[in-house]
């Protein structure tokens, strides 16, 4: 289990990521508000270990991420959604996974091929808001909490306008 704590007005921003015990496991910063809204990830020493950004190019919003150099993902907004927000998270040659919730609700599941990956929830305690991020065994942590990030961002993109 993961906490994502806000310090800003925004989640990717300028936060942490810890692990149950409190502990930093990863810095997040970045500037959401420019065009690309680029976040860069440290591991506790403060050495960069990952990247999101949004591309440009696409129709929809559609971010990558990068761990150590390589692009590892893509976080797509899937089309024609009635109820409840459906992400894509598209990982090159392995198993796709999906990104299902409400984002009112503040829950939402991770899956690949019905299979549950990780479950996020956003609680708000105090002036700053919190996501608790369970993941499976044997499931990539950097990713699942890179996508977490994503999903952030995209939502807020939509929020804004």
């Amino acid at each position: 289990m993961y906490v994502i704590r806000e310090r800003m007005i925004r989640l990717a921003q300028h936060s942490d990521i810890t692990d149950e015990a409190g502990r930093t496991v990863l810095h997040v910063d970045g500037n959401v508000l420019s065009p690309r809204g680029r976040v860069t990830l440290a591991d506790p020493a403060g050495h960069q270990v990952g990247e999101i950004h949004r591309k440009l190019a696409a129709l929809r919003a559609v971010y990558e991420i990068t761990i150590d150099g390589k692009k590892v993902a893509e976080i797509r907004k899937r089309p024609f959604t009635v109820f409840g927000v459906r992400f894509t998270i598209d990982v090159p040659g392995t198993g796709d996974m999906k990104i299902n919730g409400d984002p009112l609700g503040h829950e939402f599941t991770i899956d690949r091929d019905g299979e549950l990956v990780a479950t996020i929830s956003k609680r708000w305690l105090t002036l700053a808001a919190t996501y608790s991020v369970d993941i499976a065994p044997a499931e990539d942590n950097m990713l699942i909490l890179a996508s977490v990030l994503a999903l952030d961002m995209a939502t807020d993109s939509e929020r804004d306008g």
